[in-house]
């Protein structure tokens, strides 16, 4: 998919930024993308506790008052990407992929097809990664996201009897692509994060689909450097990258 003259994907390993400082960065390196003086780059990180509400979020996809933020410490961003509502926080991969997809249309828009195939690459790469980590997810039709089966679900301890009757997400995705065909935001997989935040939130417009983590499915828990690992491999067999760390 990426059509610049780039074979190598750099990865840079960030450790717990906020969310501000990590959109600012990733401005930055997609302004440098764009003009050719850096190659395509992922961004891995973890975020403090945050709330981000994309385009299609609505003001009532938020269910804690503002008290209740205040002593869970939660941020709230609204933000340009895709989709609704969901949370970051410690306990997550987060990764921001910044890829120049192609050229952009006249009117300043990427073919749909090419945005709807980078949003199924990118479940692919959570898809093959966390199978190398011994669990099987997958895709659901006109739905965003990496999703366990019931079958596989119902694993969770911790999840009520109800919400082991339906596919249970884990992995959110939402994404932007800019005037110059350069990709934002990315995607967050639920390592071993406090469930407890997603009570807060309306997540991704579906309050019937429950959100599930690593944690609860694989057991010994992954070391989260070990699902990192097995993200960069994935992402680069996917995208057809040799994965490097930046310099």
């Amino acid at each position: 998919m990426p059509t610049a003259p780039w074979r190598v994907c750099e990865v840079r390993d960030l450790g717990r930024v906020p969310y501000a400082e990590a959109r600012r960065l990733q401005d930055r390196l997609a302004g440098e993308i764009a003009d050719g003086r850096i190659p395509p780059t992922l961004l891995l990180l973890e975020h403090p506790h945050t709330y981000t509400f994309g385009r299609r979020a609505r003001p009532e996809d938020l269910l804690w008052s503002n008290p209740q933020l205040a002593a869970r410490r939660v941020e709230i961003q609204w933000i340009d990407r895709g989709g609704e509502a969901t949370y970051h926080g410690p306990g997550q991969l987060v990764g921001y992929p910044i890829l120049p997809l192609g050229r952009v249309a006249r009117d300043g828009r990427l073919p749909q097809t090419d945005y709807i195939g980078y949003l199924r690459r990118l479940e692919d790469v959570i898809i093959r990664a966390v199978a190398r980590l011994g669990l099987a997810a997958g895709q659901l039709p006109g739905l965003t996201g990496v999703w366990v089966q019931p079958d596989v679900a119902s694993r969770c301890t911790r999840c009520p009897p109800a919400a082991r009757r339906s596919p249970s997400k884990l992995a959110s995705i939402g994404v932007k692509v800019d005037s110059r065909g350069v990709t934002r935001h990315g995607f967050a997989l639920n390592i071993d994060p406090d469930m407890s935040y997603w009570e807060g939130i309306i997540a991704c417009g579906q309050p019937d689909r429950p959100a599930v983590a690593l944690a609860d499915l694989v057991q010994p828990t992954p070391e989260a450097g070990h699902v990192r690992r097995a993200v960069v491999d994935a992402f680069g067999a996917v995208f057809g990258f040799d994965m490097i760390p930046a310099p």
